[in-house]
C-alpha cells in the first residue's frame, strides 16, 4: 500500500494531505468516519446489489442487454463513486474487505467495457440506445468521469492496477470520439472535465488534460438539446464559463464544472480561467448560498436562485451540491492560498455534509432545507423513497447519489484537514490525531492534535517529530473567530481571523494551543434576503443551531414563538440556549391572513428555548424545525 497525495492534488501553490498522513483519534469527523467504515460502504453496496444496478455491468458482459434495465440511466456512477469510497478507505486503513470488494467490482466492471475502451451499461448494445444519442440527458461522460475519479484515488493510494487500466481506455476512447478532430459535443451533466483533468495530472498524460479543456470551452453555445422547463443556463450551456459572472442553474452541475474549470486553469496556466471562477465564487458565495454554506434554493432544477433569493423552507441545497461546493473550494485554495475558501468548507462540512446521514450511517437526506413547517411523513425503510426534500433520512432514494457522494467524502476527509506549501504547514480543519506529514528527502513531519472541537474551542498541537530544517507552522483562525489566541512556549497573544503563525521554526517538543471562541453568537441575515428579514440566527463556533418543535412546549407550532435578541444566547453543552415568548392566537380560523391593520405579536408565555446544531435535526425523530429564528 502506497500513499501518495490527495485527491485533487495540483501542481500549484499547495497540496493536501494523503489520506494516510493523517490518522483520526475519534472526535466529531473520526465518529462520521467510522460510521461510513461499518455501515455506510456495506449499505451502499448491498442496495445496489438489491437493486441490480452492479448486475447491469454483468448483463453487458453476457451480451444480455435486451429488456428493461434496472436504475435510471446514470446508475453506473453510483458504483464508480463507491469504488473511489472503497480505494480511498483501503488507503487509509489497510481494510481487507475494502480491498476484496474493490477488486469484485473492478473485475465485473472491466468485464463490460467494449474492446475500443467504451464502458456504459445503458447505451451502445443490443436493445439499447446508440452511443452518445442523448448528450443532454443520457449521461454517459457523466458516468466516466466517476470511474476516472475512482481511478485517481487508486493510483494516490496503491498506484497502477486494473482500475487504473479500465479508466485509462475509457478515457482514451472519450479523446478519441470527442477530441479536436471528433465531434464537437459535451455532456448534460459536467463530471467528465474534472474526472479527465485529475486522472491527467495522476497519470501525467496531457492528452486528458487538453480533452477536459476543449470541454470546458465548448460549453455556453446552447448546443445541448433542451428540456420540458428546463433552459440552457440548468446545463451551464447559456453562457461561457470564463464569461459567467456568478454560478447558475443545476448547482451540483454548476460546481462540478467549476472544479474542472480550476482543475485545467491550473494545470494549464490559464490565469483568466482560474480569475473567471473566482469571480463566480464571490459573487455566490456572498448572493447565493445559505447560511449552512448549502448551495440551490429551487427545487424545480435542483439549482441556483436569483441573487438573495434564499428561502429557509424552500432551500434545496442537496448534499452532493455541499460535496461539490467543497470540491471547488478545495481546489481554489490549493490555487490562491485564500483563507476564504476552507472557511466556507469548515461551514459546509458541519452545516451541510455532517448533517446528511442518520447516526448509525444507514440514511441519508438528500435535501438540507432551513426550516421544515412540520413535521414529515415516515419513510419506507425497506423500499426505495421518492427524492426527499426535507424531514426524514431514507434509506435509499430513487435517485441515490448522496449516500455514496457521501461516502468517498468521508472516505477521504483528512485529505482536506492541511496543506504543505514546501517548508510550510498548514492546518486547516481541527480534529483529534496524528499528523505524519511526507515533507520530501525522506523526512517527516509528526503533529499530536488533541481537541474536541466543535464541541470545545482549544485545539492543542505538539509537535512530536521536526525535519532538520527549518519548518514553519501556521494554524486557520476562522472568520467568525473574533478573541481568538494563540499560545506558545514563549507567550500567548491575541490573533485575528486569518493565519496565525507562531514565531520562528518549529523544533521537536514545541507545543502551540489555539483557543477559539465557541460562544454562541447571534447572526443576522443581509436585509434583501425577504424570506428571512426580521429574523435572527444563532451560531456556536462554525456549527449552524436550529429550533426543533420537539424542545417547544407541548410541540407547539414551530411559528408561535419569538426569539428576544436583546438578550444574549448563552451556551448549553454544544447548542445554545435563547430567551423566547410564546404567541397567543390572533386569528379567527376561516379568515384571510390578512387585515386592514398591521397583524400584532401577543406574547402569551416566556421560556428558556433550547438550540441544537443543525446537523443533530430529526436525529431524535421527525420534528418541525427552524434556522432563522423570528424576532419580538
Amino acid at each position: 500500500m502506497r500513499d501518495h497525495t490527495v485527491p485533487v492534488d495540483a501542481p500549484g501553490r499547495s497540496r493536501g494531505l494523503g489520506v494516510g498522513e493523517f490518522h483520526l483519534a475519534g472526535g466529531f469527523w473520526g465518529g462520521l468516519q467510522a460510521a461510513n467504515t461499518a455501515a455506510t460502504l456495506r449499505h451502499c453496496l448491498e442496495w445496489m446489489e438489491r437493486l441490480g444496478w452492479i448486475a447491469n455491468f454483468d448483463r453487458v458482459a453476457r451480451g444480455d442487454t435486451g429488456g428493461e434495465r434496472p436504475g435510471w440511466q446514470f446508475s453506473d456512477s453510483e458504483i464508480y463513486k463507491l469504488m473511489e469510497a472503497l480505494a480511498w478507505e483501503y488507503g487509509r486503513t489497510g481494510s481487507t474487505w475494502a480491498e476484496e470488494t474493490l477488486a469484485t467490482l473492478t473485475e465485473r466492471v472491466a468485464a463490460a467495457q467494449d474492446e475500443d475502451g467504451y464502458l456504459n451499461t445503458c447505451y451502445g448494445h443490443a436493445g439499447q440506445a446508440d452511443r452518445y444519442s442523448d448528450l443532454s440527458s443520457g449521461h454517459e461522460l457523466y458516468c466516466t468521469g466517476h470511474l476516472l475519479q475512482a481511478a485517481v484515488a487508486r493510483l494516490r493510494t496503491v498506484g497502477e492496477d486494473k482500475l487504473v487500466e479500465v479508466a485509462r481506455q475509457a478515457a482514451d476512447e472519450v479523446c478519441r470520439t470527442f477530441g479536436a478532430d471528433g465531434r464537437d459535443g459535451i455532456c448534460g451533466h459536467p463530471e467528465i472535465e474534472v474526472g479527465l483533468a485529475e486522472l491527467g495530472r495522476a497519470l501525467q498524460e496531457p492528452r486528458y488534460t487538453e480533452q477536459a479543456r476543449l470541454f470546458i470551452e465548448r460549453r455556453g453555445r446552447g448546443t445541448l438539446k433542451p428540456v420540458t422547463l428546463l433552459d440552457a443556463a440548468y446545463f451551464q450551456d447559456d453562457l461561457p464559463v470564463r464569461e459567467a459572472d456568478a454560478w447558475r442553474g443545476h448547482a451540483v452541475r454548476a460546481l462540478y464544472l467549476a472544479a474542472g474549470a480550476v482543475d485545467v486553469a491550473v494545470d494549464t496556466g490559464d490565469a483568466e480561467l482560474l480569475n473567471a471562477v473566482e469571480r463566480q465564487w464571490d459573487r455566490s458565495v456572498s448572493r447565493r448560498t445559505y447560511l449552512t454554506g448549502g448551495m440551490g434554493s429551487r427545487h424545480q432544477d435542483e439549482g441556483f436562485g436569483e441573487d438573495w433569493e434564499l428561502p429557509p423552507d424552500r432551500a434545496y441545497c442537496e448534499t452532493c451540491a455541499g460535496i461539490a461546493s467543497n470540491m471547488v473550494s478545495w481546489r481554489l485554495y490549493l490555487a490562491t492560498g485564500d483563507v476564504k475558501y476552507a472557511d466556507l468548507m469548515e461551514r459546509t462540512f458541519y452545516n451541510v455534509i455532517a448533517a446528511s446521514p442518520a447516526e448509525d450511517g444507514r440514511s441519508f437526506f438528500y435535501a438540507n432545507p432551513l426550516h421544515q413547517r412540520s413535521a414529515a411523513a415516515d419513510v419506507r425503510p425497506d423500499e426505495v423513497n421518492p427524492r426527499a426534500e426535507g424531514g426524514v433520512r431514507a434509506p435509499w432514494f430513487d435517485v441515490s447519489c448522496c449516500p455514496t457522494n457521501l461516502a468517498r467524502t468521508l472516505a477521504s476527509w483528512q485529505a482536506y484537514a492541511a496543506s504543505v506549501e514546501g517548508e510550510q504547514v498548514s492546518l486547516l480543519q481541527y480534529a483529534a490525531g496524528d499528523m505524519r506529514i511526507a515533507m520530501g528527502e525522506g523526512e517527516e513531519l509528526v503533529l499530536r492534535i488533541t481537541t474536541a472541537y466543535p464541541q470545545e474551542g482549544t485545539v492543542r498541537i505538539e509537535a512530536l517529530e521536526v525535519p532538520d530544517r527549518p519548518i514553519s507552522l501556521r494554524l486557520r483562525v476562522p472568520h467568525w473567530a473574533d478573541g481568538a489566541r494563540l499560545a506558545t512556549d514563549t507567550g500567548a497573544q491575541a490573533v485575528d481571523p486569518g493565519w496565525a503563525s507562531p514565531q520562528g521554526p518549529l523544533r521537536p517538543g514545541a507545543v502551540i494551543v489555539l483557543r477559539l471562541p465557541v460562544e454562541p453568537r447571534f447572526t443576522w441575515p443581509d436585509e434583501r434576503i425577504d424570506a428571512v428579514r426580521g429574523c435572527v440566527a444563532v451560531e456556536r463556533g462554525p456549527l449552524v443551531l436550529c429550533a426543533e418543535s420537539t424542545d417547544l412546549p407541548n410541540e407547539e407550532a414551530i411559528e408561535t414563538f419569538r426569539v428576544d435578541p436583546s438578550i444574549p444566547p448563552r451556551a448549553e453543552r454544544e447548542g445554545a440556549i435563547v430567551q423566547a415568548t410564546m404567541a397567543a392566537a390572533t386569528s379567527t380560523p376561516g379568515a384571510l391572513p390578512y387585515g386592514p391593520n398591521p397583524r400584532r405579536f401577543d406574547a402569551a408565555a416566556t421560556l428558556e428555548l433550547g438550540l441544537i446544531p443543525y446537523h443533530r435535526w430529526a436525529q431524535r425523530g421527525s420534528t418541525a424545525m427552524r434556522v432563522f429564528l423570528p424576532t419580538v
